[in-house]
């Protein structure tokens, strides 16, 4: 296989969030992260307080490093010449910086891998808005931006997730003896139920960023209990990192507000399955390696906690694949979009007000609006 197996791209795009890397960028970090919302210094310090505790460091920016590393592996294995760069939402490398480096370098059309793998707001339209605006910053004319489509379903994730969780469960069940007391959890970022109630004009199903999650939680349940023999297995999808107004809805149950009740129940193992995150970032280091297993702690219950897919050789493998999919789209070439467990794949072109902004009207790529 050549670099031309991705043509028309001749650069890829590494989009993530960002994260401090020392104690002093802390606090400009959250203010850009929650610009426009008017949140108070004094609250983003108590936010802060959370860093504090892992140095003022995110483990965010060295895992991105690391799997850019991966993925520069990968390609190379494949005969895969097409360079990598990487920006941040929120931190540096910033993704206006970043995009100015694959112009002087040369690169004219760019194909871009989102660390998130859902359909939401913030999770996949805000992404299109920052390419947008930086795009706008660069004031690159000739500049062409596309991204992979979600990737939840893509086996490079869902798959890789299940292997994982299954070795989970089985540990938590050697460890419990009683398999009845061991409790599957999946955990993602909770986000205001507004976000999750509408996906865009002509969506007749509401919930789709939770609709996503149940789907892959429901076929990851199906797996390990076929590898386990346990029919029965049940799992339920809980929430982390819950922020905003006490007034304002947001998706629930909470993880630590449910394993408090699986205790109650005669929960003696606890499973956490983080499928909501690419990688252990700050609202997994913290909200279930920190928080959730205080609560585990103070209840007598083990915790499990299932490794996140980002490093996992499969998911770097299948992210190839999906941009070698992705690129054979952009040639106009017939593709059949591997997915597990749904069937049918979120389209890499995004529909006219997909997973709208509901505080305002902005621009952004990869999408027919």
């Amino acid at each position: 296989m050549t670099t031309d197996a991705l043509a028309p791209y001749d650069a890829i795009l590494l989009l993530s969030f960002g994260g401090p890397e020392a104690p002093e960028e802390v606090l400009p970090f959250l203010r850009r992260v929650t610009a426009g919302k008017g949140i108070p210094d004094d609250r983003l310090a108590a936010v802060g307080e959370h860093y504090g505790l892992f140095g003022g460091r995110s483990p965010i920016n060295d895992l991105n490093r690391a799997l850019i590393a991966d993925l520069r592996a990968e390609l190379d294995r494949r005969g895969l010449g097409t360079p990598i760069v990487w920006g941040n939402r929120n931190s540096e490398p910033f993704l206006p910086d970043a995009l100015r480096s694959a112009q002087e370098a040369g690169a004219r059309r760019i194909v871009t891998v989102v660390t998130s793998a859902y359909s939401s707001y913030s999770s996949c339209r805000q992404y299109r808005e920052n390419l947008a605006a930086a795009l706008e910053e660069v004031e690159s004319a000739d500049l062409v931006i596309d991204k992979v489509r979600p990737y939840f379903d893509h086996p490079a994730f869902s798959r890789a997730n299940a292997r994982l969780v299954t070795e989970a469960v089985q540990a938590a069940r050697a460890a419990a003896g009683d398999p009845a007391g061991v409790r599957l959890l999946f955990v993602t970022h909770s986000v205001p139920e507004a976000m999750n109630d509408t996906s865009g004009p002509g969506d007749t199903e509401e919930g789709v960023y939770a609709r996503q999650h149940v789907a892959l939680a429901a076929a990851i349940t199906a797996h390990v209990g076929e590898v386990v023999g346990d029919e029965d297995l049940d799992g339920e999808l809980v929430f982390c990192s819950r922020s905003g107004p006490p007034t304002q809805p947001w998706l629930e149950p909470d993880v630590n507000d449910r394993i408090t009740e699986l205790a109650a129940e005669g929960a003696s193992d606890i499973v956490l399955a983080p499928i909501g995150f690419v990688s252990d970032h700050m609202e997994v280091v913290y909200d279930l390696d920190t928080e959730a297993a205080a609560t585990c702690a103070e209840l007598g219950l083990r915790l499990h906690r299932v490794p996140t897919a980002g490093g996992h050789p499969a998911f770097v493998a299948g992210l190839v694949d999906l941009l070698l999919e992705r690129a054979a789209e952009a040639r106009d070439e017939p593709v059949v979009p591997v997915t597990w467990p749904l069937g049918h794949a979120m389209p890499s072109v995004c529909s006219p007000g997909c997973c709208p902004n509901l505080r305002a009207t902005a621009p952004a790529l990869c999408g027919r609006d």
